[in-house]
């Protein structure tokens, strides 16, 4: 069980890291497409049957002098299961991104060792942007788990709660009623 969990919890598997250094002023467009081998693996992670299609593109610009923003859409069309019938279903995601990365700050005496503190996260903060580097194929994993849906159903699927029935008293039902008595 706790190997499921690490893979899970693991390292995304589709990566297309980029540099600071590689964004120009004008910025610069990517147009993702994952291969096979990486869908079955982003499938896995995100609990889906199948994920015959995953593609993203970005738009990548500088954000001052030392930080980056990523914007654009990542696409996908996901096989899942329905909740109610537990058949098969295919959905089509469509994930709008707008992110900003800043780089992280850094401590205030150097070779001080410091414990991260909690931040206090607000909707639009930037994210820390790691040694001057984002990795587009993360950011879209990311955005496609977050546009699943999490309780998907066939077109007119209703849960239907079972009927309440009284239950079986029991052989000693007709002793119950004398001892009350």
């Amino acid at each position: 069980m706790d190997e499921q969990k690490s893979q899970k919890s693991g390292p995304p598997p589709w990566h297309v890291r980029v540099t600071l250094d590689e964004i120009g002023e004008t910025g610069r467009h990517f147009d993702l497409l994952a291969d096979a081998a990486v869908r079955a693996a982003v499938a896995k992670i995100a609990g889906l049957r199948d994920l015959p299609r995953l593609q993203a593109s970005f738009d990548v610009t500088r954000r001052g002098d030392d930080g980056l923003h990523v914007a654009g859409s990542v696409s996908a069309s996901v096989g899942q299961t329905c909740v109610v019938t537990l058949e098969p279903l295919a959905n089509e995601i469509e994930e709008m991104v707008d992110v900003a990365f800043v780089p992280r700050q850094a401590p205030e005496h150097p070779g001080e060792e410091t414990k991260p503190e909690p931040r206090d996260v607000k909707w639009n903060d930037p994210e820390p942007l790691v040694a001057g580097t984002i990795d587009l194929g993360a950011l879209a994993t990311e955005f496609l788990i977050l546009g699943l849906d999490p309780y998907p159903r066939m077109p007119g699927a209703a849960f239907a709660a079972p009927q309440e029935h009284k239950p079986d008293p029991g052989p000693f039902a007709a002793l119950a009623k004398l001892t009350k008595g």
